[in-house]
């Protein structure tokens, strides 16, 4: 199996979204290996032998992803025995050209707590995590989108990745069999109607997730799980609520989904 590095002086996020997006294209699997904080030239030194070592023990030299801006370092790196990808080098110059700005790189400036949209998505955590599961319904009017659905649907994860990558503030609410028996939103959620987005799932999904809490169980037979879907998508309907089916879907595309139908304002950067 091919080694693939992603290396960075700070985070590494960078290279490993970057290096992941390109190797995703290829139908085969690779070794992942991320070294985030190589600041100096020890680290960078020690980076160098473990990708040599993979390219030896392999017999294949290793796809290393980097975005140093420190230039001793980077020559380090780049003297190593695998392949080198530098997405800064590539793009950097071309956009300087476009723009009429000389770049001037910094270490940690993409990924820092001294990001305009860091203390957003601080915020946005804690509103998500005291908000979870229908637990505070009483400050629904701070939220930016309010998620409704049968449980386990996928609500809470969505809210925190909302939360934790967009700065977005996300509510969830269950629907229960009482909400559904009326085929009603509740008084509560009727003032908030235009935050509401709504998720569902499809029955054997919601089985097997729920038999996997609750094995054998009234919650996680095939009837209940059935009738549950069949009466929220029919109050989503009736009530005009946008929804998304989550079941071939990860929390990233759910997330991207919701964000695209809805406009929300993204505090990622």
């Amino acid at each position: 199996m091919r080694p693939a590095f992603y290396i960075s002086d700070g985070t590494a996020i960078t290279s490993e979204v970057f290096g992941h997006a390109l190797l995703s294209l290829f139908p085969t699997e690779f070794e992942h290996h991320t070294i985030s904080f190589v600041e100096t030239i020890e680290k960078a030194l020690e980076a160098k032998d473990k990708i040599n070592a993979a390219c030896k023990r392999t017999g294949q030299p290793a796809l290393v992803f980097h975005t140093f801006v420190n230039h001793e370092i980077r020559e380090i790196i780049d003297s190593c025995d695998g392949v080198i990808y530098n997405f800064l080098e590539h793009f950097v110059s071309p956009i300087e050209k476009e723009i009429g700005i000389a770049a001037k790189p910094k270490a940690h400036r993409t990924h820092s707590i001294h990001e305009n949209s860091y203390d957003y998505r601080i915020d946005a955590v804690n509103y998500a995590l005291a908000n979870d599961d229908g637990s505070n319904i009483s400050n629904y009017e701070d939220a930016d989108i309010i998620l409704v659905g049968v449980s386990r649907s996928g609500k809470t994860p969505s809210s925190l990745y909302l939360a934790l990558q967009y700065g977005v503030k996300a509510a969830n609410y269950p629907f229960t069999e009482e909400d559904l028996e009326d085929l009603r939103l509740p008084e509560f959620l009727k003032a908030h109607k235009k935050k509401i987005f709504g998720l569902t799932i499809d029955a054997d999904r919601l089985m097997e997730i729920r038999d996997n809490r609750m094995a054998n169980s009234r919650y996680s037979s095939a009837r209940q799980c059935r009738m549950e879907l069949r009466e929220v998508e029919k109050l989503y309907k009736k009530e005009k609520i946008p929804f998304v089916n989550t079941t071939k879907f990860s929390v990233e595309e759910i997330t991207a989904k919701i964000l695209a139908e809805t406009g929300l304002q993204r505090y990622k950067y």
